[in-house]
């Protein structure tokens, strides 16, 4: 029976998705900001980015270590509706928190970074939860539709997050104040404030039955691996806590954690190959490199912006202050937004030739709402002009990938890798705009790593994404990777950046593993007859 999508209740639901990209987004204007208030040097600046995205782990894995412990999936318990609304409620403990923080003579970086943990622990049990939820409300043949909308308003989210937070801590840029971490006290009394209004709304609608009788999958040596992975990572969230006034300890911790969690998803990979009992979805090859390709992927997409203010002060690549790069800063988000609305057209049941067209159409579409927040927000956007050519090349790009995922991953993972060559062997704004035109490649890359990743693991599927959303993890350790080479620019001297521009060979070697992970991807599956490319082709 076709069921109707419920709109106000669901446009209540995407106001979350927005939530999501927003804050996530403007911790690119915040990270510099806290790096020049506290005086801290870039490991710890990325910090602010560790405990967001530590948060979504540590909250996935305590549902799932629960759920595991009880024998009962306790999200499917207490429905989605109530997930949300608990989420929702967390959040607001975190940003009334860093609110107050803000307000307060006594202001510590630690202070802050533990109620950006308590935020993004909100945002893990709403993501969790919202996801399923917004399938639910309406037919489930049209659920994708649903989830490709609200990841376009994540989008949105992401694009005015930066210029908001910079309004608010810096004015406009023709009336720029002093900034000051007071001035996101306002920001965050707000946010606090729509986080309950939504809770409130979801709590006294009349939302429909979302849960299911699905028996849950016990995976005790898969939840063995994810308990290694946490107490991996612990070290990163106290780096700060680490007294040395070189930040060599710091870095040793740091990418000693990264190294550690990737050998042990791969010896996992190899051991569930050997014996699959017990390993639920993770002795599935494909799940297995999925899930280091989101850690990757998560990874690069954040490093690339959360590191960008370090380069774009560089006079060598702008000599810009932390009051004026959020114009930059946006035109990254705006461009993985460009990808996600790009990407979002296959979703619908067009012609090939209106398709095509839409491909065309849709990112310089993007584009022009870019300029006009920009130019609402008194951004200078001259700098913008050249942009559209790199919106050629991705255009150029998403036609020839006609829609495959494996092809697309591999078309634009090979073209981030070459971006990123770019900006480690230019400077002005040839490299920055490589580095920018690297989110026409993020915002297409999740869908397809995802839809690889659980492709023919059956009853696991459910389990499988959990195990996915958790390698959000990687936004958490990657950026401060790339920032302990950053701190190697020991030098007063503004005009020096021999190593804050050598430190995008981290992301450039990130493509070039998502890369080879589309090629090996398609290799595992065709191994076990599925061809998911030629599956799309019959598709037509």
């Amino acid at each position: 029976m076709n069921q109707e999508t419920k709109w106000s209740q669901f446009g209540v639901l995407i106001t979350v998705f927005f939530f999501w990209g927003f804050v996530a987004a403007s911790n690119s204007v915040f990270i510099p900001f806290c790096k020049t208030y506290f005086k801290l040097d870039q490991i710890q600046s990325q910090l602010i980015g560790s405990a967001f995205y530590g948060a979504y782990f540590y909250g996935s894995l305590i549902l799932y270590l629960l759920s595991s412990l009880t024998g009962t999936d306790l999200l499917n318990k207490i429905g989605y509706k109530k997930g949300i609304i608990y989420g929702l409620l967390i959040s607001v403990v975190g940003a009334v928190s860093l609110a107050f923080i803000s307000g307060s003579e006594n202001v510590t970086f630690g202070l802050v970074l533990v109620s950006f943990f308590i935020i993004a622990l909100g945002f893990s049990l709403q993501q969790t939860a919202a996801q399923p939820f917004a399938v639910a409300l309406g037919s489930p043949e049209t659920g994708t539709h649903r989830l490709n909308m609200g990841g376009s308003v994540n989008s949105f989210g992401t694009l005015l997050g930066p210029l908001v937070v910079s309004f608010l801590l810096f004015g406009s840029v023709t009336s720029s104040k002093e900034a000051s971490i007071e001035n996101i006290q306002t920001l965050y009394f707000f946010l606090a404030g729509l986080f309950i209004i939504a809770a409130m709304i979801f709590a006294y609608a009349k939302l429909p039955k979302t849960t299911s009788d699905e028996k849950l999958e016990k995976s005790p040596k898969a939840l063995n691996t994810l308990l290694i992975i946490g107490v991996l990572f612990l070290p990163v969230l106290f780096a700060d806590w680490v007294k040395d006034t070189t930040g060599i300890s710091k870095s040793i911790i740091i990418i000693s954690s990264l190294v550690l969690i990737l050998i042990s998803l791969f010896i996992s990979m190899l051991a569930a190959k050997k014996s699959p009992e017990g390993w639920g979805a993770m002795a599935y090859p494909q799940l297995m490199l999925g899930m280091i390709a989101i850690f990757i992927y998560v990874g690069v997409e954040v490093t690339i912006d959360n590191n960008f203010g370090a380069l774009l002060k560089k006079q060598a690549f702008g000599g810009y202050d932390d009051a004026h790069i959020s114009h930059l800063i946006s035109l990254y988000w705006g461009s993985m937004m460009i990808g996600r609305w790009t990407g979002a057209i296959s979703v619908f049941n067009l012609s090939k030739t209106l398709k095509k067209v839409l491909v065309v159409v849709v990112p310089y579409f993007a584009f022009g709402v870019i300029l006009l927040v920009n130019i609402i927000k008194g951004n200078d956007v001259k700098d913008f002009m050249v942009y559209p050519v790199a919106i050629g090349i991705a255009v150029i790009a998403f036609l020839y990938a006609e829609e495959k995922p494996v092809k697309l991953l591999l078309t634009v993972t090979v073209l981030g890798t070459i971006a990123m060559g770019i900006s480690l062997l230019t400077t002005g704004m040839i490299a920055n705009y490589a580095i920018i035109s690297t989110g026409l490649c993020c915002g297409v890359m999740w869908p397809c790593i995802f839809a690889l990743a659980v492709n023919g693991i059956g009853k696991y599927t459910s389990q499988g994404a959990a195990f996915l959303i958790m390698m959000i993890l990687g936004g958490a350790i990657i950026p401060p990777t790339q920032g302990s080479i950053i701190d190697l620019d020991i030098a007063s001297d503004i005009t020096t950046h021999k190593f804050t521009q050598l430190s995008y060979i981290v992301p450039m070697a990130c493509f070039a593993y998502l890369a080879w992970h589309a090629i090996q991807t398609r290799l595992v599956l065709k191994k076990q007859g599925l061809d998911v490319d030629e599956q799309v082709s019959a598709g037509h």
